[in-house]
């Protein structure tokens, strides 16, 4: 499904996949044996190394209330993973627009996936947990699916901010103002399609040069300490300040805060995300590693990794109390990156390909796609 390109070396340019994926989200391969094509291992290790962390921030949520090390370790990978996944997500989003091929690709890459697994969880919520009066609702993304829904969101809006003079200011003042109103509900998760809205404009203003800073060593050094800075930053904040933040959920009013902490929440946290993301960048391998062809498959990992999630919670196996002690900790973050690496794999994405990136051929009119 993948060839992983040979190693790039390092005075290699940055190289960039020769068309957008089929889907354009960063987990989906583009179609595979078009000669000349050639994927940069880079973003491939960047999207693999982000759904690993996603997944284990999710495994830590049941366990990090007995720990304040553990909490401030999921504050600070819950900073970065989603706005590090973004920022690719928008860069490969340059090149959308509305012609008939990209919006077929937007809806069965993006829309059709939704939809199953907005009903998918629900179900089996229902018959696991034996909750029969759980409701499926295509409005209300459910758990993992709000970002399929903002994926679909931000892409049709890319042709503006591709027009528009000042993108990224404006995304800003959308996203501040998402914070201070809280009449905006819970339909489509738009809480947080707007407040990760800046993340996508920005991918969309990146080029390769930008990404091209990310290889100079000194910042692959710098990355180390910001990083070690940052957990003992996160350890001392966990008192002072809710995770809830990082969410992007939730209005301020909704936080039990005055209003105009949002905006400067929206700013700072951009501010934390953007430093870490870039060090994250900075210290992901160039070259192609062992899980590089995995990055493939991330969109994989992230829709099924959630039953596995959810799993464990309806049925109490994260309530053990050995599990709540640092060796426990150790193993559960072991166990859940294994299993998102599993989900991330040729096999997987065989058998699941028909709901995750259907081709639909039958949905569409004939020529519709040239």
């Amino acid at each position: 499904m993948f060839d992983a390109a040979p190693s790039p070396g390092q005075n290699r340019k940055l190289l960039l996949p020769a068309q957008t994926p089929r889907d354009g989200t960063p987990g989906t391969p583009s179609p595979a044996g078009r000669p000349g094509k050639q994927r940069d291992a880079f973003f491939d290790n960047a999207k693999y190394l982000a759904i690993v962390l996603v997944a284990i921030g999710h495994a830590w949520e049941p366990l990090k209330g007995d720990s304040r090390v553990l909490q401030g370790a999921y504050m600070i990978v819950y900073a970065f993973h989603m706005p590090a996944f973004i920022i690719i997500s928008g860069f490969f989003s340059r090149s959308f627009d509305m012609r008939p091929d990209r919006l077929q690709r937007l809806i069965t890459g993006v829309a059709v996936p939704y939809v199953v697994f907005e009903t998918a969880y629900p179900l089996f919520k229902r018959y696991v947990d034996h909750s029969p009066d759980q409701e499926i609702s295509l409005l209300d993304p459910w758990y993992l699916t709000w970002f399929l829904c903002a994926l679909f969101i931000w892409r049709l809006t890319t042709p503006i901010w591709k027009v528009i003079r000042w993108p990224l200011p404006v995304a800003f003042g959308i996203a501040m103002l998402a914070t201070v109103s809280p009449s905006i509900g819970d339909d489509l998760d738009l809480q947080r399609v707007l407040q990760f809205l800046p993340y996508f404009v920005l991918g969309l203003c990146l080029k390769p040069e930008h990404f091209e800073l990310m290889r100079h060593r000194w910042l692959r050094i710098a990355a180390v300490p910001v990083f070690a800075a940052a957990l003992v930053f996160g350890w001392w904040v966990v008192p002072r300040m809710r995770a809830a933040w990082f969410y992007h959920r939730d209005s301020a009013q909704e936080l039990g805060m005055p209003w105009w902490c949002g905006p400067l929440m929206v700013l700072a946290l951009f501010g934390c995300s953007l430093v870490l993301t870039a060090c994250f960048y900075a210290l992901v391998p160039r070259r192609t590693m062992w899980f590089t062809a995995l990055g493939a498959g991330t969109l994989y990992g992230y829709l099924l990794h959630g039953f596995l999630v959810k799993l464990a919670d309806y049925q109490g196996w994260l309530e053990a109390a050995w599990l709540h002690r640092p060796l426990g900790e150790i193993l559960v973050t072991v166990v859940a990156g294994t299993v998102v690496t599993l989900l991330c794999t040729p096999p997987v994405r065989r058998v699941f390909r028909c709901v995750i990136e259907p081709r639909m051929q039958w949905a569409f009119r004939r020529g519709g796609a040239a």
